[in-house]
């Protein structure tokens, strides 16, 4: 028994530990490598071409697809798994509960239902909304998309693998629960970091406490026997993997990703130096007075 307690404080202080060291490194790397060019590259490209709405649209489509492609063979892993961790898991942790302990388990892991999180996206998306001024449609179309995008993806995942749940709960591959969470408060998250001017030590704080929810959400799973542990193990892969291509896709929606270029150097230069450098009358029309003028000082020889 005690041991499941070391085990709940564990599913805790550790994402709330490793998640700032990989903000701050690996992922900072990989938002720096060559992989990261390359996609900005394309989606710039893809914006180029059919505009920010498609973009994201497609964007979001062909990352969902890929999702499914890596973790249908995840899924069948699992399954082949059953009977050598998840059956022993289940009877270790049947033989060990504590009823006081086991109610507040329940009471969390409703937190990862669909009907209380489809509760939670509506009043986010209202809120957010009037933040957006006349740009109000893109959390209102985001945020209420998050749910969908979660319960698809995953209904699509679990009909391809088919391995059944535990014979105590309905829970099935991956873990639902831990992926609605993931991606109803990251939205709130991203959001949020959207709507406001925060620190990268804000934005670093608030994925933080999102993936702390979540994995005790899949702690709370286990204990009150709704999931396979493999089903909770893929959710907290499966969860941030989505979350990572809606991000992107609301990013690019929104007009944050990928950022344009700065403009060159010369024309800098030409603005700061006004209309006139440039051949252009203060009306911002060009003039042709002005701009036959500097022909023929250009082409007069020097005295």
């Amino acid at each position: 028994m005690v041991l499941l307690y070391f085990v709940a404080a564990f599913s805790v202080v550790v994402p709330a530990v490793v998640g700032p060291l990989l903000a701050y490194g690996p992922v900072r790397r990989l938002a720096r490598g060559r992989l990261a060019a390359k996609t900005r590259e394309s989606v710039a490209g893809l914006v180029t071409t059919l505009g920010r709405p498609a973009t994201a649209l497609a964007f979001v489509l062909f990352w969902a697809a890929l999702i499914v492609a890596v973790f249908w063979p995840v899924g069948l892993l699992a399954h082949s798994l059953e009977e050598a961790v998840d059956w022993p898991v289940l009877l270790w942790v049947t033989d060990r509960r504590n009823p006081g302990f086991e109610d507040f388990n329940w009471v969390y892991t409703a937190l990862g239902d669909r009907d209380p999180l489809k509760i939670v996206v509506v009043v986010a998306a209202v809120f957010f909304a009037p933040f957006w001024r006349r740009r109000f449609w893109i959390p209102l179309v985001a945020i209420l998309a998050s749910f969908p995008l979660e319960q698809y993806v995953q209904a699509i995942l679990s009909g391809m693998v088919n391995r059944g749940h535990p014979p105590t709960g309905l829970g099935s591959y991956p873990s639902g629960g831990i992926a609605r969470i993931v991606m109803t408060f990251g939205a709130i998250a991203l959001f949020a970091a959207l709507t406001w001017r925060m620190s990268r030590r804000w934005h670093v704080v608030l994925g933080t406490v999102v993936l702390v929810m979540a994995t005790y959400e899949g702690y709370s799973r286990i204990y009150v026997q709704k999931h396979w542990i493999t089903d909770v193990i893929s959710g907290l892969v499966f969860g941030p993997a989505l979350f990572l291509g809606y991000a992107v896709a609301v990013c690019v929606l929104a007009g944050r990703y990928p950022r344009q270029a700065p403009p060159e150097p010369e024309l800098r230069e030409s603005a700061a130096a006004g209309p006139e450098a440039a051949g252009t009358a203060p009306g911002g029309v060009p003039d042709a007075t002005v701009s036959v003028a500097a022909a023929q000082a250009a082409a007069a020889p020097a005295p």
